[in-house]
């Protein structure tokens, strides 16, 4: 009897195709509510998710025949993770998919902020021509420090080769040092870093990790990337840096107000520092589409 997978959201076909063609029956339902998923849960051997719903413990109890679950994208934040792997349900992720685009996104959002083109570029559609202005600040001889030295983090370094910076990175795991970034202790990338990226998965430890006191411990005034998770800054700690001026400038394609679908923003009237990012001209924004790009798509799924 070949084994039963339920795909629960939409990916590149490639995936569904593939699975049929190795043997296995694909279902497929994006458009049922969890309770009613839950129901029929238990027929199913393995699972196809990104992030519709959480996969949480009251779920897995009930998917008493489920043997993997196959996350299309990095994080398994949204997956109870410890109560899958004691009910022996084996976790697949794709961070290879995506890391790419989220490197490359990077590079652009931290552009973009340094020479102010979303600025830039509304003025001119709205008959402004500023260019004093609009002079700009060169990566070329800055620290550029990253936070979380695993696929992403990696990817973001290797595509800032040529660019004639000094690429330091922090994790808390040891020996991640390579040929595009150095791997120094907390103290030494406090003391450093011009350039901060983000790129840790969300976890309890990362959680709010960006907040006042962390911001405070920086030597240098710096710009702030964050292609990683929302939930890992205090949006209004992000905020006062950025008042204060110990943060030049923020880049941000997550942000904490999403929703942990990622689909839409969690509030309806966003509060008091969101309005400021909006605002601000030393701010660039996305809907959370670091890795959204056509290649990443058929990647993922493969």
């Amino acid at each position: 009897m070949p084994y039963k997978i339920l795909a629960i959201d939409s990916n590149h076909e490639c995936l569904n195709t593939g699975l049929r063609d190795a043997g296995f029956i694909v279902d497929e339902d994006y458009t049922s509510s969890k309770e009613i998923i839950e129901q029929k849960i238990a027929d199913y051997d393995g699972m196809i998710v990104r992030s519709r719903f959480p996969i949480d413990k009251d779920f897995l109890a009930k998917a008493t025949n489920l043997k993997f679950i196959g996350r299309v994208g990095a994080g398994l934040e949204n997956i109870d993770e410890d109560f899958a792997t004691n009910r022996g349900i084996i976790l697949f992720n794709s961070p290879e998919g995506n890391r790419d685009s989220v490197g490359e996104h990077a590079i652009g959002m931290l552009l973009m902020l340094m020479h102010h083109l979303r600025r830039a570029d509304n003025e001119v559609r709205n008959g402004i021509w500023k260019r004093e202005e609009n002079r700009g600040d060169e990566l070329k001889g800055k620290t550029v420090g990253i936070i979380g030295y695993g696929n992403m983090g990696n990817a973001f370094a290797k595509r800032l080769q040529g660019f004639d910076v000094d690429v330091i990175c922090y994790d808390i795991l040891p020996n991640k040092s390579n040929q595009y970034a150095t791997q120094v202790s907390l103290t030494e990338f406090f003391q450093r870093a011009e350039v901060v990226s983000l790129h840790t998965p969300q976890t309890p430890e990362t959680s709010k990790m960006i907040n006042v006191e962390f911001i405070s411990n920086f030597h240098h005034s710096f710009y702030f990337v964050n292609t990683a998770r929302g939930k890992s800054v205090v949006t209004k700690d992000l905020v006062e840096g950025m008042r204060s001026g110990k943060i030049l400038g923020a880049a941000l394609d997550v942000l904490e107000f999403e929703k942990s679908s990622f689909e839409k923003l969690i509030v309806s009237e966003l509060p008091d520092e969101f309005q400021y990012l909006i605002q601000a001209d030393n701010v660039v924004l996305a809907p959370h589409i670091a890795g959204w790009t056509h290649q990443s798509k058929i990647k993922l799924a493969e």
